[in-house]
């Protein structure tokens, strides 16, 4: 474990093998090199120590090599320096104090105990604000098995595929385990499946030559060539047409690709992590997704919840949300804790996307104020007192305008669901159930819109491919089509 792993190098073997007995006998892992040429720094990172003692050093040019890499991430483990080479060490490498102090020796206990105790309190710290920064925010006990998965598969370049409805996060988690692998210092780059039309999506992935097709008057790059090295993220790849699946399957099994117009295969070194907010499984018996594919993407799976199965995040993501928010500028706001209760019994359908919109709207609104339940947009404000017409925010007046033009769902939705989910004394087949209030809503919403799939998405605040795939299963598309209706994207 990186937290008692202590790094000792040091050219004299009898000391080297003296401070790791010392180091064993404290509990600590000692790991013990006369020379830091021993070490692969390409498969170490700075933060695999919790220590480095340093005793003499016969290669002064590979230990100042060293020194170098280690200085790169600037939270690097502390230099635990045998008198008396620390002022030497910190001038030639222009080392701040507390990043390098000077180690009796003959070692005493005290001295060593409180330098390592000193470097567990900052490796504490710095995994706390991990835990806030790299990886979804929440400590609830989905999201911490979640950044444990996290954790176990970013050292390893295997395939991902993250799963999970729209606005939860799937990003987010493919972000963090780039910023913890081996390849963090590498490109990030990511592509969205379902935002690109079929046939432009090859090019967009593989590049293309000068000339390959209209309109190509330059060569240029894909996806894969810049994420080379590093990670590329494949965005709703379940919206991906079969004949593309062919190609990625290529690309994922031999590691080389053709660009577009080109017939030489270049190699590719990129770490693929796909996410879905599709049941992949569901779309192999469709005939929708190659089986093959999905075994090759489904190698180490992570599925992220919804935030309505872990609102005891909800504080802790607020939080994080506005500070991001302060951080890129886009104003500050508070929210008072009868606020945050009245956001606990909110559905949210859209997920964690949906809470920042909401923050991002509320600190336009309400800018560097506290904002109360009673200041939240009405559909938010289920369960609480209802407001007279002049107590109404603007902003809430507005949208029952929208919603009595048919532009919106009425704000008192949630409470219209609510009454549906009262059981009947005799019982209900739940699954039957839910898809008719489903199926009832999706009428509405395209009747609402005049059969436009786009807007009526919007009205049930999901995404387009997702309520086209809706129609799909319920035959509605063929329903309105016998009746003369014409859908739109």
């Amino acid at each position: 474990m990186s937290e008692s792993r202590v790094l000792v190098v040091d050219s004299d073997a009898s000391r080297l093998q003296t401070l790791g007995a010392i180091l064993q006998f404290i509990d600590h892992s000692p790991v013990m090199v006369e020379s830091v040429a021993e070490l692969n720094l390409s498969q170490q990172r700075q933060q695999d120590w919790l220590a480095v003692v340093v005793g003499d050093t016969a290669d002064e040019g590979g230990f100042a090599a060293f020194v170098d890499w280690l200085k790169r991430d600037r939270y690097h483990p502390p230099l635990l320096v045998l008198q008396p080479r620390r002022e030497a060490l910190m001038q030639r490498h222009n080392l701040d104090a507390s990043a390098c102090m000077s180690l009796d020796y003959p070692v005493k206990y005290p001295q060593l105990h409180e330098f390592l105790r000193r470097a567990s309190l900052l490796r504490m710290d710095l995994d706390q604000q991990s835990m806030r920064q790299a990886g979804p925010s929440g400590n609830s006990p989905a999201i911490r098995r979640t950044r444990r998965l996290i954790e176990q598969v970013a050292a390893f370049d295997t395939t991902v595929l993250v799963t999970g409805e729209s606005g939860t996060g799937k990003e987010v988690v493919a972000r963090a385990i780039h910023s913890c692998s081996s390849r963090r210092d590498k490109p990030f780059v990511a592509v969205n499946c379902g935002a690109i039309p079929s046939e432009l999506l090859e090019s967009e992935l593989f590049g293309h030559e000068k000339g390959a097709f209209t309109g190509a008057i330059t060569s240029r790059k894909g996806r894969f060539e810049m994420a080379d090295g590093g990670t590329l993220f494949l965005d709703e790849i379940g919206d991906m047409s079969l004949p593309m699946q062919v190609k990625i399957l290529r690309a994922l099994q031999e590691r080389t690709y053709e660009r577009v117009g080109s017939n030489r295969s270049v190699r590719c070194d990129v770490r693929v992590i796909a996410a879905t907010h599709r049941n992949l499984e569901d779309a192999i018996v469709k005939g929708t997704f190659r089986e093959d594919l999905f075994y090759r993407l489904n190698v180490f799976p992570i599925e992220m919840p919804p935030l309505r199965e872990r609102l005891e995040d909800l504080p802790m993501l607020i939080d994080d949300l506005i500070a991001g928010n302060e951080r890129n500028g886009h104003g500050s706001v508070r929210l008072a804790p009868d606020a945050v209760h009245a956001l606990r019994a909110y559905h949210w359908p859209g997920n964690v996307r949906e809470l920042s919109n909401l923050v991002e709207r509320l600190a336009v609104l309400h800018p560097s104020a506290t904002v109360g339940a009673q200041l939240l947009p009405q559909r938010y404000r289920v369960g609480q007192p209802t407001l007279t017409p002049a107590e109404e925010p603007a902003e809430d007046r507005h949208e029952a305008m929208l919603a009595a033009a048919g532009l919106l769902p009425p704000p008192s939705t949630a409470s219209a669901i609510a009454a549906l989910s009262t059981l009947p004394p005799e019982g209900v087949n739940l699954k039957d159930h839910i898809e008719g209030i489903e199926l009832a809503l999706i009428r509405q919403a395209l009747q609402q819109s005049s059969g436009v799939v786009a807007h009526a998405a919007k009205l049930l605040n999901t995404r387009r491919t997702t309520l086209v795939e809706k129609l799909r299963k319920y035959g509605l598309t063929r329903e309105l089509a016998a009746e003369g209706e014409q859908l739109s994207a």
